[in-house]
């Protein structure tokens, strides 16, 4: 049975199965080739680089040598989407405004101080901007190339509460994919020219006679240097680089307005010239710093939320030597030492979209529409395009609080019921929408294919009990036929922390093991 636990009893009893129990807790890996790396060995290397695992995908690996497995998930990564993009992405910046403009009209014509429910443009995108990518995380045949992607997306933050613009938004999150096992430096150097980055960081609006610094400040604490590596007037003269980097109004295109370009002479980290934007981003991408600052977040990512200095000084020199090729890093993180270290597995906290697609891709069961997911990763504090700042979200201990963990529980329970959650009271309260009723009647098929009746699921609210819901989950076909103990081992990155039954009903060992704390990391 699980046990609801604040912050600190969750951290308390991650802390104690992760720093001791070891030999006896998994069986000792049957006799194979002296290279394979056997199930438990695939299902962590698999944990950190996909959204949920499941026992067929460990199976394909689990046979090879590990270099073998890293270079396989690392071959020929996809740099095009799966889904189909949105319809509206020919749609231009300058009718947008003016159809929701329209709308907003229109909206205000209600009687009695009401606002009628009309479909405002800008929102109506952003919602199914969310949801088309939460289907892609799930269909993706290639899940690294997602994971790195969503990486990318919290490294160069942007978000659609300011940029209003949802088209620059999947065009930001195509260039993030085409990049995300390229290189670093035409990543950072399109970021640059990125509509929605210099919407987002005021770029846009920067000109000669008055520099916007929010961009070069960003730029440089954030995607390259780190804080405490530059003063106020490299800021300054980085910004000042930058004027005339601009969007056009009317298309949402990158344009340069060269009459608005500052053209005098700047003094950046100790080197002087008549710099522009490009020659700034050169200077950065040869400062050591900028490698060494990519590998730690990646390390933090990947590996552990402690970074070791001299890992990260050894992966950034050979990210550097590459020419912050992407793809060999990342091989060299996924071979090295500290991540195969058994001190390691289980030592990652699941981030809101490792535990909610991660859990929709291990159930095998579909989820026709995917507001539901949106509206809880939201819930539980990362919204796919609004991450809270620019800074993008903090990450690993901070996914766990008192409310998030009881969240979390109540979305795990949700999916043994094989309903969808509803928002709870507070916080999680959505505005009104043309089709939030139909998205709350969401529901996931039953396994026997009966018809399943449409109705509200019970409302969860904080404090509640949850006694009483079901004890075994629904599963789809990609755990169908799974012995009890592999279907633990699979679920479960050590032993679990709660106790559970492995051999009971395969639904109720999957219950027990999704709601058990060891489930929330990876």
């Amino acid at each position: 049975m699980s046990t609801r636990l604040g912050r600190r009893g969750f951290m308390e009893a991650a802390t104690a199965f992760t720093a001791g129990l070891s030999a006896n807790l998994w069986p000792a890996p049957a006799a194979r080739a002296a290279s394979a790396m056997g199930f438990d060995d695939a299902r962590h290397l698999l944990s950190r680089t996909s959204f949920g695992v499941t026992p067929a995908e460990i199976r394909v690996l689990e046979s090879l040598d590990h270099s073998v497995a890293v270079d396989r998930l690392l071959d020929s990564p996809r740099r095009e989407a799966m889904t189909p993009a949105p319809g509206w992405l020919g749609l231009g910046p300058a009718e947008l405004r003016r159809r929701q403009q329209a709308a907003e009209s229109e909206r205000k014509q209600g009687a009695d101080g009401k606002k009628l429910d009309v479909v405002r443009p800008v929102q109506e995108q952003g919602r199914e901007l969310k949801n088309w990518w939460i289907e892609e995380m799930i269909a993706t045949d290639q899940p690294l190339v997602e994971r790195m992607t969503l990486f990318w997306h919290g490294h160069f933050t942007s978000s659609l509460m300011k940029v209003r613009y949802p088209a620059s938004l999947f065009r930001q999150n195509a260039l993030f994919r085409r990049e995300a096992l390229g290189n670093y430096a035409t990543l950072l150097k399109s970021v640059a020219r990125d509509p929605a980055m210099l919407i987002y960081l005021d770029g846009m609006r920067s000109v000669a006679r008055q520099p916007n610094e929010n961009f070069a400040r960003e730029l440089l604490e954030l995607f390259t240097l780190g804080e405490g590596r530059y003063g106020e007037t490299d800021v300054k003269a980085a910004a000042r680089a930058f004027t005339g980097w601009s969007v056009d109004r009317e298309t949402g295109q990158f344009m340069e307005r060269a009459g608005q370009h500052d053209d005098g002479e700047k003094t950046f980290l100790g080197k002087t010239g008549r710099f522009g934007g490009d020659d700034i981003l050169a200077i950065l991408l040869a400062h050591p710093r900028t490698a060494e600052t990519v590998v730690e977040k990646l390390w933090r990512e990947f590996v552990s939320l402690k970074a070791d200095p001299s890992e990260v000084g050894r992966l950034a020199a050979l990210f550097r030597e590459s020419g912050y090729e992407i793809k060999p890093l990342m091989r060299a993180l996924l071979l090295s030492p500290a991540f195969r270290d058994p001190a390691n597995r289980g030592a990652l906290i699941k981030s809101p979209v490792d535990l909610i697609v991660g859990t929709v891709h291990v159930l095998g069961l579909p989820v026709p529409e995917k507001t539901g997911l949106v509206r809880m990763l939201q819930g539980l504090g990362q919204t796919p395009f609004d991450p809270p700042n620019v800074k993008g979200w903090a990450g690993g201990e901070s996914w766990i609080s008192t409310h998030t963990l009881l969240l979390r529980q109540q979305f795990l329970r949700r999916m043994v019921e094989a309903t969808t959650v509803a928002p709870m009271e507070g916080g999680m309260q959505m505005a009104n929408r043309p089709n939030r009723r139909a998205d709350r009647r969401e529901q996931l098929p039953p396994a026997d294919g009966s018809t399943m009746q449409m109705m509200e699921p019970p409302r969860p609210v904080e404090g509640r009990s949850l006694r009483g819901a079901g004890q075994e989950a629904r599963l789809g076909p990609t755990l169908a036929g799974v012995d009890g103990p592999l279907l633990v081992r699979t679920l479960l990155p050590r032993q679990p922390v709660d106790g559970g039954d492995a051999n009971g009903t395969a639904g109720a060992v999957v219950a027990a093991a999704l709601l058990d704390t060891a489930y929330q990391l990876k």
